[in-house]
């Protein structure tokens, strides 16, 4: 289960993406956060996840700042787009993070990284090359790779955003396979039935700010604030 405490969290690029954000939350195991594009959604999960750090504000996740190293070795990043090294099979990807950030030895890395990516549905792949595989198989691999650093919370940034609807259905259907694994998740997505499938928690943003909370039920079939309520009919 996740403890997630921001305070005051303000952040700017060119302009304010992120403007003082206040949320305590405990005792979840996976939190979408949804909104349009451009809704600060993506920028929050990166800063929770340490990708970046906080022009302002705290952030702590399971009472650790996300801005120290040691944060980040606890955490799996999977992107939009699969991010695989394109002239590296799929195993290779995962045994070269393995062997140079966490110190395997090349037959605990290659043993690790065959796990996952069994685990995956992708172990008639392994030797080959992103560009030689579906979309939705590079990006499963991703996951693998994502697991294989065993991370206590995995974070998503619509990782089926590339994908067409059958990779897509694909790709959600691996993700909920792996909620025996004990792990936790904080993902970005556009897909409301996965939300409502995963999520035990939702957070919608709009304009750099949470305009409504609160468990999947109630907040996708019965929003409150006219914001959702727009929202909602938009993705339907």
């Amino acid at each position: 289960m996740m403890k997630i405490e921001i305070k005051d969290l303000t952040h700017v690029y060119d302009v304010e993406v992120l403007s003082q954000l206040n949320v305590t939350l405990e005792n979840y195991r996976s939190v979408a956060l949804i909104g349009i594009s451009g809704s600060g959604k993506s920028t929050l999960l990166r800063i929770l996840s340490g990708l970046e750090k906080p022009t302002r504000g705290e952030v702590f996740l399971n009472s650790q700042d996300v801005t120290e190293d040691e944060h980040r070795k606890s955490v799996g990043f999977v992107f939009q787009s699969h991010n695989l090294f394109p002239h590296l099979s799929l195993l290779k990807n995962i045994t070269l993070i393995l062997e140079k950030t966490r110190g395997y030895t090349p037959e605990a890395a290659k043993s690790q990284a065959l796990k996952y990516l069994d685990m995956l549905q992708l172990s008639d792949q392994v030797h080959k090359l992103p560009r030689n595989v579906s979309g939705g198989q590079a990006q499963r691999a991703s996951i693998a790779r994502a697991l294989s650093l065993n991370p206590d919370t995995i974070f998503l940034d619509e990782p089926t955003s590339a994908l067409d609807p059958i990779l897509t259905h694909e790709v959600l259907t691996a993700i909920k396979e792996l909620r025996g694994l004990g792990k936790n998740f904080v993902f970005v997505t556009h897909v409301m039935s996965f939300v409502k499938d995963f999520a035990d928690y939702v957070i919608f943003m709009q304009d750099g700010r949470i305009v409504e909370q609160g468990e999947p039920k109630q907040m996708l079939e019965q929003p409150k604030t006219k914001e959702l309520q727009d929202f909602m009919e938009k993705v339907h």
